[in-house]
């Protein structure tokens, strides 16, 4: 792993805390929070306030995140905001924490210049003993505050000023007098500079949970299903009452998809170069294979890639196969290659629809068509850490040399171009009307009329 950190693609962009400053106001907030404090002088934090030295100095990697859920975190900077979120339990909890910062930004600016502000991504779920308490968080609310509590004391001296001024007999009251001179010692002239942090409530969207050795859950779409790496669990579970699918079933997951429009075809989507990103897709898929056969990687280039697929001959993998035949159909127009929800191919040729589980669904495919080390790396890094822990000496370096080439230079140009444009809070706009049949092309026709913007998926499973 000492690779990655040196090339910044694990732990890149975590916070670093060294004057002692800083350290002090974290241990008051962490004394808050848990109880305990840290001996380290220095260490880095993520977007939550986690740190993975301080998880170590405690060993407890959860020591924000007790029972999974329930995330606590401290902020100290606003420059967490870029920060990554760590040991994710939930992928919901890292949008709802960017959003509570952007949303109180002006306030956190001038809370953290004096102070740390701790809190909670607060559910009524305290513990996740079962699957079917999964489907019970149905709202997240983020719950904060300053370790001197200074957000509660404007409050309540904003309060005590309205009563003040709307109260008849209010210049007469000492007791109420002497107590907004001291709420005002500690908060400051809040008609002037009022210090809130509104108070924010999330409704718990389609996610993916580390719970249960990993499962995701659509739960707020037409047809709700669950697909988990341990479908058993479950399934034996009476409280779960919505279809759940194994990774391992690719029909049900495909029709699952479809029903709920969640996924699109990439040769399909608007202003996206398929040609290009097939290509890559299948270059990486010739690694994998090089490596299974212990061919040196070493400065690999796309030509050497093509002189390991000759290597291979027949033996060349159904996937790359697969991606070929779409690759020729789209440069060179003939027979639209009729992949099967089946073929090894399949779910490399999807991409999340847009919407407001489109990342979601790019997290779920990359762990349907983990070859594609891109797309796993931006998508899912927790199972990318885990596959790579497991590769070979040559395919790491590659790997590693490669993002760090084509994806640090431009995170956001790449996702941009892979995925589309970040999703909003906005319903997407309603598709325009299709062309009659005689305006489309002839490869339109083939794609569209013959077998759907879908391709075949069979009906068994």
């Amino acid at each position: 792993m000492r690779r990655l950190i040196e090339k910044g693609l694990m732990f890149g962009g975590l916070v670093p805390v060294a004057s002692p400053a800083l350290v002090d106001r974290y241990n008051r907030a962490l004394k808050h929070l848990t109880g305990r404090t840290t001996a380290l002088s220095d260490f880095h934090i993520d977007l939550s306030g986690f740190s993975p030295e301080i998880g170590d100095e405690f060993d407890d990697l959860n020591y924000l995140n007790v029972n999974g859920c329930n995330r606590q975190f401290i902020l100290l900077t606003l420059d967490q905001k870029r920060a990554p979120l760590l040991n994710m339990a939930f992928s919901t909890a890292r949008p709802i924490l960017k959003a509570f910062i952007e949303e109180n930004e002006s306030a956190l600016f001038a809370l953290t210049a004096r102070d740390a502000v701790g809190g909670e991504l607060a559910n009524t779920v305290f513990e996740v003993s079962k699957p079917s308490r999964l489907f019970d968080i149905r709202q997240i609310t983020v719950e904060a505050d300053t370790t001197g509590a200074h957000v509660a004391d404007a409050r309540k001296l904003a309060e005590k000023i309205e009563v003040f001024r709307t109260r008849p007999d209010a210049w007469w009251d000492d007791v109420l007098i002497a107590e907004m001179i001291g709420l005002a010692k500690r908060t400051g002239d809040v008609t002037r500079n009022p210090v809130t942090l509104n108070r924010m409530t999330f409704p718990h969207a389609d996610f993916w949970t580390s719970h249960f050795g990993g499962a995701y859950v659509f739960h707020r779409v037409k047809a709700p299903f669950v697909v988990a790496a341990d479908p058993a669990v479950f399934r034996a579970d009476q409280g779960v009452t919505v279809p759940v699918h194994g990774l391992d079933q690719s029909n049900a997951i495909a029709r699952a998809l479809e029903v709920n429009g969640l996924a699109e075809p990439i040769v399909t989507a608007r202003n996206v170069d398929a040609a290009a990103i097939l290509r890559q897709k299948m270059d990486f898929i010739l690694v994998d294979a090089a490596a299974t056969l212990g061919i040196d990687l070493g400065d690999t280039t796309r030509s050497d890639l093509r002189h390991v697929a000759r290597q291979l001959g027949s033996a060349l993998p159904e996937a790359f196969l697969g991606l070929g035949d779409l690759l020729r159909w789209i440069e060179s127009g003939g027979t639209w290659p009729r992949l099967t929800s089946e073929h090894p191919a399949y779910f490399h040729t999807l991409r999340g629809a847009r919407g407001e589980a489109r990342d979601l669904v790019n997290m779920m495919l990359a762990e349907l068509a983990p070859l594609d080390v891109r797309q796993l790396f931006i998508c899912h890094k927790q199972l990318f850490y885990r596959l790579y822990a497991t590769w070979s000496e040559p395919r790491r370096q590659y790997v590693a040399d490669f993002l760090e080439r084509e994806y640090q230079v431009d995170k956001a140009g790449t996702r941009t171009a892979l995925f589309g444009p970040e999703p909003g809070m906005e319903p997407p706009p309603p598709p325009p009307p299709s062309a009659p049949p005689s305006a489309r092309s002839p490869r339109q026709k083939s794609l569209v009329d013959r077998v759907g913007p879908w391709g075949a998926v069979k009906r068994r499973n």
